[in-house]
């Protein structure tokens, strides 16, 4: 049930980045929805392969590189989701900065965990 409402959340996310960055139009809920669920699916099978892939890259820029592999994947929903536009890579990078930081905040109030000693 919460990866139900994780998927809903993450949607919820990228409906709010056209108000937050003007580069990024998405036109309904069921747009965001499909983007959200493509967005997990390529950070779980394919982002993992392009880090391994840009390792040396990643290491000589101490990490950053992350952020450019991260807009790839944001960039390539977009590219291939009709109804979901960014206007250049460069938003894309900086949408998929901002997309996972409303992401992280929101999971982090809803699904706060307690640790008890």
């Amino acid at each position: 049930m919460s990866i139900l409402i994780g998927w809903a959340l993450n949607a919820l996310c990228l409906l709010a980045l056209p108000y937050i960055l003007p580069a990024v139009q998405i036109d309904s809920f069921l747009t965001a929805l499909v983007g959200a669920l493509v967005i997990g699916l390529l950070n779980a099978l394919i982002r993992p392969i392009l880090i391994i892939l840009t390792l040396p890259i990643t290491i000589l820029t101490l990490g950053l590189f992350i952020f450019v592999i991260n807009g790839l994947v944001f960039w390539l929903v977009a590219r291939f989701l009709e109804g979901f536009h960014i206007d250049s890579f460069g938003w894309a990078i900086v949408a998929a900065i901002v997309y996972s930081l409303i992401s992280w905040a929101l999971n982090s109030l809803l699904f706060r965990r307690r640790f008890d000693s």
